[in-house]
Parts: C-alpha cells; structure tokens; sequence
C-alpha cells in the first residue's frame, strides 16, 4: 500500500497542540482533529487563528486528512433539529477547507431498511442538501461506516444525486456491530470511499444496532441512571491493530483494488496508554507498504 497514514489528534487525550506533536512524534503523515464544540468550534475560530493553525500543523510536517464533524444525538434523523445541525455541518466543512482538507467525517444516524419512512426521507432530505453544499466547494461530508450494512448505505447514498455525501472507512464499526465482511464493504462501496479509519475490534455478541448507536424511534438499553449506554464492554471490543477481527491483508488489497489512495487515520477510543497504542498502530500499517 502506498497511502498515507493519519492519526485522530483527539485520540491522544492531550489537547489540540499537544495530540499535533504526538502525532508527529509517532510518525504520522496527517491529522484529524475534532471540530465540533472547544477550541476547534469554529464559532471560536477567528480568521487569524485559523490561518495560524494551518501554519503550526504545516511546520510540523503534518497535513490534515479530515475534520471529525459528528453531532451526536440521532444525527439527521430528527427533523426538528435538523436546520440547526446541517447549519452547523456547512460551518465545519467551511473550517475544513479553509485548513486544506476537503473531507469532514460524521454519523448521520442508522439508515432505516424501509426507504418509506419519515425517517429515511428525513436523513435523506439533510444529506441531500449537505451533498449539495459540499459539491460546491469540492469537497465531503464522508457518512463514517458501521450502523448498517453497506449495501444499505450505498443504496441510499445512490439515491442523493451527488457524491458530496460520501463514506469515511471504518473496517472496525462493520466486523464491530453489523457483521458485514471490510473487504466486501469496500467493493460496495467503491464509489464514494473519501477517507477511513484504521482501527480493529471484536464482536461480542449479535445485537441490533440501535444498542450501539442512539436511533430514534427505539429504546436503546440504559444503565441504573437512565442514560443511554454504549455497547463497548457488552457487545464489542475495540483492540490494537492486527488483533481483531479486521484481515488487513484482504481490507487492504481491497482498498488498493478499487484505487484508493487516501489516508489510512488511526482512531484508538479506548485503552489504558493511547500513544503506544498508536505508535504501534502507524508502524503495524506501514509493514503493508510495498
């Protein structure tokens, strides 16, 4: 493989320019930084401190790979809230292009099988015009992968009319909570793969998604405060790289046969010492490099 390898800033608990020297430390070629709420809002961000931050990651020899732009909560599927957050959506894409990258990842919620309901032509209606924003600027609102099967999620990717929402990698989500294969994931999905996320995992046990990923409409399983619960610890297990479920050999040739050559970005959630965990993880990828 000949892509570059990128590591999630925020994945090293440390703060913005600590995470930005971390990675340079490890070895990466590029970073992805959370833009949502802090410091990286950019609400907070005037034109002067963005243009020093673009200049401070480029005098550490990184790039950016993409910007993190989840919003949480039920992403598009609650139309009530959905003018506030593809508002917010355009802003972080403004902020990505701004800083040189053209992609911004995010969940949009889980694609509901029936293509029927309020809720499918709800996600469909946001993405459609956040797809629209984005192909003005060349660039990507990347839907990361796990919440449903690919298949389901190219189908309603087919059904935007441009590929202005697209698809961040996750071969981890998908071996994690739908059991899909990574390797076929990406021959489904070959047309609109912008970016992904190096990360492994194990499947505990078969559940619907909803106990994983908040959806509206369904009850998702609480502990004794009430408040939802994800399913790390009951349901999967995300691992160092090379040590779950995820056959790099295959996802990687995969990758490589569809003509793929963006960045591999190291996303480690858990775990006890992150940076060597990490710094494992850009030298397990670069093994793979011909």
């Amino acid at each position: 493989m000949n892509n570059k390898i990128g590591v999630i800033v925020d994945s090293f608990r440390a703060g913005v320019r600590e995470g930005l020297q971390r990675a340079r430390k490890v070895g990466a070629d590029g970073v992805q930084i959370y833009a949502v709420s802090g410091e990286m809002d950019p609400a907070n961000l005037s034109a002067a401190q963005r243009k020093e931050l673009k200049d401070y990651i480029a005098s550490l020899g990184l790039e950016i790979s993409a910007l993190v732009g989840d919003l949480g909560g039920y992403g598009f599927q609650d139309k009530s809230v959905n003018a506030e957050k593809i508002e917010k959506s355009k802003r972080i894409l403004d902020l990505a292009v701004e800083l040189g990258t053209s992609v911004v990842t995010t969940h949009i919620g889980i694609v509901p099988e029936d293509r029927n309901s309020e809720i499918y032509q709800n996600m469909h209606d946001a993405c459609e015009e956040l797809a629209s924003y984005a192909t003005s600027m060349n660039a990507y609102f990347a839907i990361e992968t796990g919440p449903e099967p690919s298949a389901r999620l190219k189908e309603f990717l087919d059904g935007l009319g441009s590929k202005g929402v697209s698809v961040n990698f996750d071969p981890a989500n998908m071996v994690m909570v739908t059991g899909d294969d990574p390797a076929q994931g990406v021959y489904n999905l070959k047309d609109y793969i912008v970016h992904t996320h190096a990360k492994d995992g194990i499947r505990l046990r078969e559940v619907p998604a909803y106990y994983i990923y908040e959806s509206l409409g369904y009850d998702a399983p609480v502990n004794e405060n009430n408040t939802f619960v994800p399913g790390e610890g009951q349901y999967f297990r995300e691992v160092p790289l090379g040590e779950g479920s995820v056959n790099w050999t295959e996802y990687l040739k995969a990758l490589k046969d569809i003509g793929y050559t963006g960045y591999l970005t190291i996303e480690r959630e858990v775990g006890e010492d992150p940076e060597a965990d990490i710094s494992k993880a850009v030298q397990f990828l670069k093994q793979f490099r011909g």
